[in-house]
């Protein structure tokens, strides 16, 4: 017994350490779950590397993705991104209001609308020769698409307008560069002019779910957007169409949004994700900015669920710093609206992307004139049936 308590006196180095013993922790272990190291966006980020994209997505599986952790969604965004298109490539595209204010709509993030005291007035349609211009500055600046952008309804009725707008497109178009409009909503006619003046793309966002639409816009149905977005890519352009996130709405609309633009029976070519900037007069005034997070969250997301399509990093760019958008860029965004405006919102001009692109090692992706549009839908719905 003495012998034990001397020896248990002693000093660790010769009572215990002489003689180490591994420790047992196993009834310890035992007790824990080990923590899941898979989630939504590993798994569906390796089924689409595998199989391809689909359009028969449900809402929860989107939500799954959604709800990811943030750095595991960023990583799989990125991995499928690398898989689906050129990582380093951005298309850079330029918007102009060539018809500004006085719009009837009352869409309540707008400065345009006739509804809201904003210190924007009613413009006239621009000339040619301002819109050529522009077009000019914006490809000698390095931007490959130009987008023209109105701020009416629709086109019903403004049959002088309207022609004006397909010279304005050919014309363009012969500068060698891809033609994008924003017009409100379009017939099935109109579509076909516009197709056949060259137009490359024609945007028309849904801005949120349909549950929260109602929130926002009083003046045009979701409904009458999805049958815009019906006839663009009957007439076989390609369809640019996404939304807005910060304006008041839940995380399940913006998963709403996703949900709709995932199940169209082709993914848009385009899908621009962008983040309110808030405009004294309009109802939304008040809304408080959207954080980087949140942006890649819908980026990553969108790419993984539309792994095919452009996703732009849309309005409200001009808030986020340089490493803030080289994680969008990393999360699968890979088109921006370049040039110091956005139709009336400030935007990034172009040396500060200019100097961007250098420090990232980005790549400006060439104008794509191949009929996308029309030679995908079929290829898409097999792949939708196979999926």
């Amino acid at each position: 017994m003495i012998k034990i308590i001397r020896s248990i006196g002693r000093p660790l180095s010769t009572a215990v350490l002489a003689h180490p013993r591994p420790l047992n922790y196993s009834n310890y272990y035992s007790t824990l779950s080990p923590p899941s190291l898979s989630s939504a966006a590993a798994a569906e980020a390796e089924r689409c590397i595998r199989e391809g994209s689909r359009n028969n997505w449900s809402r929860d599986e989107i939500k799954s993705i959604y709800d990811s952790p943030l750095l595991d969604l960023l990583f799989h965004g990125a991995q499928v991104h690398r898989h689906a298109q050129n990582f380093r490539e951005v298309q850079q595209c330029t918007l102009l209001s060539i018809k500004t204010g006085g719009c009837s709509e009352d869409c309540s993030y707008c400065p345009q609308s006739s509804r809201y005291d904003t210190g924007i007035k009613a413009q006239r349609l621009m000339n040619k020769d301002a819109v050529l211009e522009a077009a000019k500055k914006a490809k000698e600046a390095g931007s490959t698409r130009f987008c023209m952008g109105a701020a009416w309804r629709d086109t019903v009725g403004r049959k002088t307008n309207f022609n004006q707008i397909l010279d304005y497109v050919k014309e363009i178009r012969d500068m060698g560069m891809e033609v994008c409009c924003t017009l409100g909503m379009l017939e099935k006619q109109q579509a076909l002019e516009l197709k056949k003046a060259g137009l490359t793309a024609y945007n028309h966002n849904l801005d949120t779910s349909r549950e929260y639409y109602p929130n926002i816009i009083s003046t045009r149905t979701y409904d009458e957007r999805l049958e815009t977005l019906r006839h663009v890519r009957e007439a076989g352009i390609n369809v640019c169409s996404g939304g807005i996130i910060g304006l008041g709405e839940a995380e399940e609309d913006r998963v709403g949004l996703l949900h709709t633009l995932a199940t169209l029976p082709t993914h848009p070519e385009s899908v621009p994700i962008n983040a309110l900037l808030a405009v004294t007069g309009t109802p939304l005034q008040d809304q408080k900015p959207v954080e980087i997070w949140e942006m890649i969250r819908m980026i990553a997301t969108a790419r993984i669920i539309m792994p095919k399509a452009m996703v732009r990093l849309s309005a409200g760019r001009v808030r986020f710093s340089i490493p803030e958008q080289a994680l969008c860029f990393l999360a699968g965004a890979n088109s921006i609206f370049t040039g110091e405006k956005l139709l009336t919102t400030p935007n990034n001009d172009y040396d500060a992307d200019q100097f961007m692109f250098k420090l990232l090692g980005l790549i400006p992706k060439a104008p794509d004139f191949s009929d996308n549009a029309v030679k995908d839908v079929e290829a898409e719905k097999i792949e939708a049936v196979s999926c």
